[in-house]
């Protein structure tokens, strides 16, 4: 079973991904892996790669694409794979159908722009150790302290209200035209990501036709 995990950033899909590659025994594989594996084997298409990467450029889709077509023909992704960070745009999603990189089921975890801008402005992480907080889902033992290590939490950049805007327009923006073509592909299932994690994985399970 070849699978696509949609939602906006903190929707939940890495929690999910977690979950699902254990309860089917496939791997979830991210693009930003595929591509430090291709160039640590030397393949054709990692040195490619390490040439636009070390100028500094951005990585073409196709030559991406060519990397996610390689690592999925790979043994352990026989019984299928989970894709995640591609496809991103429609131009990717129509590249990966060319290449014969067949997807069975789409599932996109909706949530709300503000209940996500809640989930992220709330984080808190220690610079030292990388231990992650909420101030009210998960908070610290002591308020703006690490629990692990004693050290003063702080704000990611990514987390910042600015920043999490931003990258909800960009979603939003990308993400509405993949779910019109694969909705018309008859492979797109929509969840509700504002659940318990076990709901929502429950969801993703019976939209896929896995229930375990």
């Amino acid at each position: 079973m070849n699978l696509i995990l949609l939602g906006a950033p903190g929707a939940g899909k890495g929690t999910q991904a977690e979950i699902l590659v254990k309860k089917l025994s496939i791997p979830a594989i991210s693009t930003g892996n595929m591509l430090r594996e291709a160039i640590a084997n030397g393949t054709e298409l990692g040195k490619l790669a390490k040439k636009y990467m070390d100028e500094g450029a951005l990585v073409p889709d196709e030559l991406i694409l060519g990397i996610v077509a390689d690592r999925v023909a790979q043994p352990d992704c026989a019984r299928g794979f989970i894709l995640d960070g591609v496809p991103r745009t429609l131009a990717q999603a129509e590249a990966l159908e060319r290449k014969g990189v067949k997807i069975d089921h789409v599932v996109s975890i909706e949530v709300d722009d503000s209940v996500i801008e809640a989930r992220m402005t709330g984080r808190r992480v220690c610079p030292k150790c990388g231990a992650s907080y909420h101030v009210t889902a998960n908070p610290p033992k002591t308020e703006g302290r690490c629990d692990s290590c004693g050290s003063e939490l702080i704000v990611r950049k990514d987390d910042a209200p600015e920043t999490v805007r931003h990258r909800l327009e960009v979603y939003h923006a990308s993400t509405e035209v993949l779910k019109d073509f694969y909705g018309k592909l008859g492979r797109l299932a929509t969840v509700n990501g504002c659940q318990s994690i076990e709901g929502a994985n429950a969801d993703i399970l019976k939209a896929i036709g896995a229930e375990v």
